[in-house]
């Protein structure tokens, strides 16, 4: 029997929902502030997994321009119903101090690779919404309810509401069907009916190291709600000796052939710190003759291999480890932040087989960067690029770029400088604060070669004039920096590795770019 190693998605893909739709299987996981909003991978076979789609790609879709790190798009679910895909989605605009900003909204397609519609608004009261279809033909939206009021329960319980396909709104009353089990922090609902009843799984004990996914159940879909008697139904919290660890956050998906299986975030921490960020697994899962759901085999720790499902074998289209700028379509596996980049700011066309890139805003700006770049998806990496860029002023840069978010990050970049002219050198942030680093000449040199290695904890940058001879630049930088546990500001994402180009002047000077690596 084969066997699925997990995780299946590796990299900052948390918050999994998963659908199948004849013998295809679909998960959507959460982008927060990186564009476009929501990844949608495909599988036949639930091993092999390949980039789908990635709807929410117009500004009419989702504006996260100024959003601080970390909001944006929150857990996604995605449903499929007579012939319609549905995607419901949070867009959290805040989360400083008690308030926490949430719009929920809802796009649907008929062609899940095809364009999705403009958004149609739900509710602000919480976040981690879901669609769930119901068998008389009527649609519920459940979410966590969000209680700012000081001696209260901020995850105030899962709130249940009907939604009207015709008229394209909530209807009736929210009613609160679930107040959470002794865990605390109910989050991340999801409702399915099996056997006669209304099971509801939910996210509870945060999103770290206590991570758990827990259930209940009810005859009726308005509850009341009776807790499994074995909650939690995974979690990685009592063996801190896992690798795999804060799992949790999990939907549940029927195979053709009648098993079950749960998808679910958790992370591999390197020391302590998830530079990975959250990423998602799977685990087979039984119904017991009681009616509960269980793990196969037994207990609650999420394994790192299990039973494959008995399908035909699928064969993903991998991305290439080298690409060459070619196609006038950005790559799908570059993301950008916040907001889609325009003509005016990224170009494949301009200069055929080059991405060039026009100085925006400085590397802390939450409005305008020039910057593209692809999840870290493996504890090692090397990334390469060859850069034309000519600054005319220190306040012109551009090169090759590892970060976490706007404070966290290691820039290989070429920049300008009064006496040397173009310059070499590493800028390091780390929560804001700055080290500069390694500067070498460039000048009279047209082409610049930039690499990145990295090696668990362990960063090297290296460049070249000639693509052959490389020399080591700066110091051994520490990974762990691009983590969620060391950011003061960001906590749900993951490592990123890729090109930027900055001109704080506001002329727009370019980089073009030959090429860019990404080989594990």
């Amino acid at each position: 029997m084969s066997e699925i190693v997990n995780p299946i998605l590796p990299g900052f893909h948390p918050d999994p929902s998963i659908i199948r739709v004849g013998g295809d299987y679909y998960i959507a996981t959460s982008t927060f502030e990186w564009f476009p909003g929501v990844e949608i991978h495909h599988s036949r076979d639930l091993l092999h997994w390949e980039l789908a789609a990635r709807p929410l790609n117009r500004v009419s879709q989702l504006d996260m321009r100024g959003i601080p790190c970390s909001c944006g798009v929150w857990a996604p679910c995605l449903s499929y119903s007579n012939g319609v895909y549905y995607l419901i989605y949070t867009v959290v605009r805040s989360t400083g101090g008690a308030f926490k900003d949430t719009d929920n909204y809802l796009v649907t397609s008929a062609d899940l690779y095809g364009e999705w519609s403009d958004p149609v608004y739900l509710n602000s009261t919480g976040f981690d919404p879901s669609l769930f279809h119901d068998e008389d033909g009527r649609k519920w939206l459940v979410n966590m309810s969000w209680d700012f009021r000081g001696g209260k329960n901020s995850f105030a319980g899962v709130l249940l509401q009907e939604y009207s396909v015709r008229q394209k709104k909530l209807i009736g009353k929210p009613i609160n069907i679930f107040k959470g089990s002794h865990y605390g922090k109910t989050e991340g609902p999801h409702l399915y009916r099996h056997g006669g009843w209304y099971y509801l799984i939910a996210a509870e004990g945060g999103t770290g190291l206590t991570h758990a996914v827990t259930m209940a159940r009810s005859r009726s879909i308005s509850g009341p709600y009776e807790i499994h008697p074995q909650n939690p139904v995974l979690t990685s919290r009592y063996n801190p000796g896992l690798i795999l660890k804060k799992a949790g956050h999990a939907d549940l998906v029927e195979t053709e052939n009648g098993e079950w299986y749960m998808v679910h975030l958790c992370s591999r921490p390197l020391d302590g710190y998830s530079v990975l960020g959250r990423e998602t697994s799977i685990q087979k899962v039984e119904w017991g003759a009681d009616g509960w759901l269980r793990l196969q085999g037994g207990g609650c720790e999420p394994r790192l291999k299990v039973p494959a499902p008995d399908l035909p074998p699928f064969a993903p289209k991998n991305a290439p480890e080298r690409d060459h700028f070619d196609s006038d379509v950005l790559n799908p596996h570059f993301c950008t932040l916040r907001m889609p980049l325009g003509p005016e700011t990224l170009s494949l066309t301009e200069r055929p087989g080059w991405l060039r890139l026009h100085g925006r805003e400085s590397l802390h700006s939450a409005y305008r960067q020039a910057l593209v770049a692809r999840r870290q998806q493996s504890f090692t990496y090397t990334a390469e690029t060859k850069v034309e860029f000519e600054p005319q002023d220190f306040r012109q840069m551009a090169g090759l770029i590892c970060l976490h978010d706007l404070d966290n990050y290691f820039y290989l970049k070429i920049g300008g400088d009064e006496e040397q002219g173009k310059t070499i050198s590493v800028l390091s942030c780390d929560n804001g604060r700055y080290t500069f680093g390694g500067e070498v000449s460039a000048k009279g040199r047209t082409a610049v070669y930039l690499r990145a290695h990295a090696d668990h904890a362990g960063l090297w940058f290296y460049f070249s004039f000639d693509g052959e001879n490389w020399r080591h630049i700066g110091e051994v930088y520490d990974m762990r920096v691009l983590s969620d546990e060391h950011s003061g500001c960001s906590h749900f994402t993951g490592a990123f590795v890729g090109l930027c180009c900055q001109d704080l002047s506001g002329l727009g000077r370019y980089a073009d770019f030959d090429y860019f690596d990404y080989k594990e």
